[in-house]
């Protein structure tokens, strides 16, 4: 399991996320019912949302969108964890100021992948002059990065059967590589949930090649005026 913090995590009404594979999502399911007293499942539009005795809740979203490939099992958590664990293949495109990474992934696996390093100066409060000609290299930097980044891109997904692509890092300079005519030929597939990295790197790439075919939860703790076990709470 990969978890990452968003909002204050363990403090009464805050929200975090985490990413599960699907195997692994029976035992996670199992850890938050013991931890918060037994849940309530429920299923809507927007994913499987676990109820918990304390007030605590979560919302588990499928990697994939769905397109008739239902996943198997007897109730919403068993589909949900078995739809994450369908073999699907999964273009990421991330790319910061500090650096870049295009990948290939299947199963949480990287299949091709290319990582590297170009600096793209910040915002300056200067004035004039100066400003003018720093934000003009800074355009050209940004611009050639873009470049460079969809070049990589195109190169990696080559002859690979991608089904959906994943965004990351950077949304501005993520969508104009997205947008490059060197991606045109992926531009019809469907986007995944853009993912919030760091500068990419070797590490981070594998991570969101993990998590980005795991199953996304973001977990609501409980008001603190909330949180009291209901002992005839029914567990799922």
């Amino acid at each position: 399991m990969s978890a990452r913090s968003t909002t204050g995590a363990g403090r009464p009404g805050s929200v975090r996320t985490a990413f599960v594979s699907g195997e692994r999502l029976p035992g996670w399911a199992e850890r938050f019912g013991a931890a918060h007293g037994g849940f309530r499942i429920s299923d809507d539009d927007a994913g499987v949302r676990l109820l918990a005795a304390d007030g605590t809740t979560a919302l588990l979203q499928a990697p994939w969108p769905p397109d008739g490939r239902p996943g198997r099992g007897a109730d919403p958590l068993a589909r949900l964890a078995s739809v994450a664990a369908q073999p699907r293949t999964a273009g990421l495109v991330l790319v910061r100021r500090g650096g870049y990474a295009a990948a290939v992934a299947r199963e949480g696996i990287l299949l091709a992948s290319k990582t590297g390093t170009r600096y793209v100066q910040s915002r300056t409060a200067a004035g004039g002059q100066s400003q003018q000609r720093f934000a003009r290299r800074r355009a050209n930097q940004a611009d050639e990065l873009v470049e460079k980044v969809a070049a990589h891109a195109a190169a990696v997904f080559g002859g690979q059967p991608l089904e959906y692509l994943a965004p990351g890092g950077d949304r501005t300079l993520a969508g104009l590589v997205m947008g490059h005519p060197a991606l045109r030929p992926y531009a019809s597939l469907p986007r995944l949930d853009f993912l919030d990295v760091p500068d990419p790197s070797g590490s981070v790439l594998r991570k969101a090649a993990a998590d980005v075919c795991a199953v996304r939860i973001q977990v609501a703790d409980a008001p603190a005026t909330n949180r009291t076990t209901n002992p005839n709470f029914p567990a799922a």
